[in-house]
């Protein structure tokens, strides 16, 4: 009796572990900050927000229960937040707002083909740092550097004390594998967390970013 279970835990086992796949990817990420209102502040002056182009690299792991059903997670860093262009007096200001994070995505999978799946489900989003980049048109020979990097550090203050750490959302998306294992994969995540800290007057601000990528799952 004691052989045939053993052997029933061990043919479960394998037959769990031969349904779990593992596998790496990377891409394109295009991100942007949506607040409530066409312009938000930043030190005083006001700025509107455009879409900045960023990077994700992670890992995944994916469990089939069957042929058509499976469900997924994911452990990403990614490079995300948004642009805002503030108009100065003979100057233009791009501040590249750089949030970057580890998101940690889990989906709900159905395979329409053996290659094409569709998925969706929810995400969080963890804070590692966030950096500020200017670009500027206009006067630039007349800028100080060191002016131009205080300003940079301004903004990152900025987004440090008023921004949450952890931001919570939704996506949606397809992959398609192209050679065993070889996968191309398509998303868009809409942010549902007010981002700012402490909102004033019901002020609002969250973060969608749509992604395109490569991957590779180990069969």
């Amino acid at each position: 009796m004691k052989k045939i279970l053993l052997a029933s835990a061990i043919a479960l086992f394998m037959g769990l572990n031969a349904q779990t796949t593992f596998g790496v990817k990377a891409g394109y990420a295009l991100s942007k900050l949506n607040p409530n209102e066409n312009d938000i502040e930043f030190g005083g002056v006001e700025g509107s927000f455009k879409s900045k182009s960023g990077f994700y690299v992670g890992a995944l792991v994916e469990h089939k229960f069957n042929n058509k059903f499976a469900i997924q997670g994911e452990v990403e860093y990614a490079n995300l937040g948004g642009k805002a262009e503030i108009s100065l007096p003979g100057i233009t200001v791009t501040e590249k707002l750089n949030l970057n994070r580890i998101v940690i995505p889990i989906s709900a999978r159905y395979y329409v083909t053996p290659e094409l799946g569709v998925y969706a489900g929810p995400y969080v989003s963890f804070k590692t740092n966030n950096k500020v980049k200017f670009e500027m048109s206009g006067m630039n020979g007349m800028v100080d550097p060191n002016a131009v990097r205080e300003g940079e550090k301004l903004v990152e203050r900025y987004l440090n004390n008023s921004l949450k750490s952890t931001d919570f959302g939704l996506f949606l998306g397809a992959d398609y594998n192209v050679y065993k294992g070889l996968f191309v994969d398509a998303r868009y995540s809409f942010g549902l967390t007010n981002m700012i800290k402490n909102p004033v007057d019901g002020e609002k601000m969250k973060m969608n970013f749509f992604q395109l990528g490569v991957g590779y799952k180990f069969k």
